[in-house]
């Protein structure tokens, strides 16, 4: 499948690092004009200039969105986007009985409102020019409610019903919104992630086998997801090939969730 596309702007949040970074590799690669945006400017140009090593045309839009002034600033440097991947999140362990209000708030505002805010703005300009691909990373932790981060867990699920709820509002209008639930995925967070759960002491290799073993038993791969893996589910989301899928809940989680159904 020779995914194709070029002519089109698409813009990554939180894709200096990550998931955000693969996505905005491999939507590079297929020929889009992407954006990269994070919140400092410093990390951006080096993002971009790390990414673009890799070909493709991509370019920097700097500013913490979950910001009004941040906000405007993206909204500067990428007046119109044809894809947008809502990838910012952030997540961290926590005991249920130990997250205050504003830790509540923070997720909340970081891992939801960031997306509404950045769907509300480019969704109108999707609906004149009838085409439009817009899509949530949302995680496992959405379906499968971790213990040690029920935050986390919340604000995931949030993003499967604003992606649903805003397909709804695009309907019959050539754009599609979608959420991917990504599994376990190798990043630099995750892997302190997982030292806080395991013995520091044990090489990578080991600790990994060991936090799936103990905290992620139900992954059908036995590994933690390369982020690349998450890429390619959503250019495939992204391209003209995935026009009849919208309001769904798309699973790369490695057979996590233990469902058939999305």
């Amino acid at each position: 499948m020779l995914i194709d596309l070029t002519g089109k702007t698409a813009l990554v949040t939180g894709s200096t690092q990550g998931i955000g970074a693969a996505i905005a590799s491999g939507l590079a690669a297929a020929g889009a004009r992407v954006a990269v945006n994070g919140r400092r400017r410093e990390s951006v140009d080096e993002a971009v200039k790390r990414l673009g090593e890799a070909g493709g045309e991509l370019f920097a839009a700097p500013g913490d969105i979950s910001t009004d002034e941040g906000a405007a600033a993206v909204f500067r440097a990428v007046p119109h986007a044809d894809i947008l991947i809502n990838s910012l999140g952030v997540f961290g362990p926590r005991p249920a009985l130990e997250i205050d209000d504003d830790e509540w708030r923070r997720f909340f505002e970081m891992n939801v409102l960031t997306a509404i805010r950045m769907t509300r703005h480019y969704l109108p300009g999707m609906v004149e020019r009838f085409w439009g691909r817009i899509l949530n990373i949302a995680s496992d932790s959405a379906v499968v409610i971790p213990a040690e981060m029920i935050h986390y867990g919340m604000s995931k699920t949030a993003l499967l019903a604003v992606a649903r709820g805003f397909a709804k509002e695009a309907a019959g209008t050539g754009v599609t919104v979608n959420s991917v639930i990504a599994g376990p995925t190798h990043t630099g967070g995750v892997e302190d992630f997982v030292y806080e759960l395991v013995d520091r002491n044990l090489p990578w290799e080991e600790a990994q086998r060991e936090f799936m073993r103990l905290h992620r038993p139900q992954s059908l791969l036995r590994r933690l997801i390369e982020p690349e893996e998450i890429a390619n589910m959503v250019v495939y989301l992204s391209s003209p090939f995935a026009s009849a899928t919208t309001g769904g809940a798309l699973r790369a989680d490695g057979g996590y969730v233990d469902s058939i159904l999305p």
